[in-house]
């Protein structure tokens, strides 16, 4: 997912390295760290395929640079976000990436078709917790930290879903929508 922060913020901006860094740290937030010794291999690979490329830095000293999206880069962008990985649909953190660049693919139609493959990701059931194999739900856990952790879970995926169905225009909100999924956080930010 680093590599398509990298290419998405490029592909709005020429960027220094040190502002990219930023940038990809907001947006990943705590949970995932960009050190100096993540970031600049990855742009060297990506440097090195031609999808970005580096030049000095008009107002810069010695070694400074600006970071900017080539042709063939923006085509690998939009490769990477029309057919985004089953875990990138499935992992919340990298979900987000995705969620945060999807406006730059040109077609609705595609960007329609990621959004549908999270919706069914969320709706279908799932748990933190299971009996045998079936998830339990929040009502049936004792623990108190897991039934909040269960219930946060629910809250999320709900207000995911709404917005989903709302990004997709769906006039009916299917039944499912209303009721509780138990995926993690971390699998779905869905309910349980």
């Amino acid at each position: 997912m680093l590599e398509l922060a990298i290419l998405g913020f490029l592909a709005e901006a020429q960027l220094p390295g040190h502002e990219l860094r930023q940038r990809i740290s907001r947006l990943t937030g705590y949970s995932r760290p960009v050190s100096d010794g993540t970031l600049y291999p990855a742009l060297n690979r990506l440097t090195k395929a031609g999808l970005i490329e580096r030049t000095p830095a008009p107002e810069g000293g010695s070694g400074r640079y600006v970071l900017s999206l080539t042709d063939a880069g923006r085509q690998d962008m939009v490769r990477r976000l029309r057919k985004p990985a089953e875990h990138e649909i499935t992992d919340f953190a990298r979900w987000f990436t995705i969620l945060a660049f999807l406006s730059l693919l040109p077609d609705v139609a595609e960007r329609h078709a990621v959004l549908r493959r999270r919706l069914a990701f969320l709706e279908a059931p799932a748990s933190f917790f299971y009996d045998g194999d079936t998830p339990l739900r929040a009502e049936q856990v004792a623990d108190p930290y897991r039934r909040g952790m269960m219930i946060t879970a629910r809250a999320t995926s709900r207000a995911e879903r709404a917005w989903l169905h709302e990004a997709l225009g769906d006039d009916d909100t299917p039944t499912t929508a209303g009721q509780p999924s138990s995926r993690t956080p971390e699998q779905r930010g869905t309910t349980c």
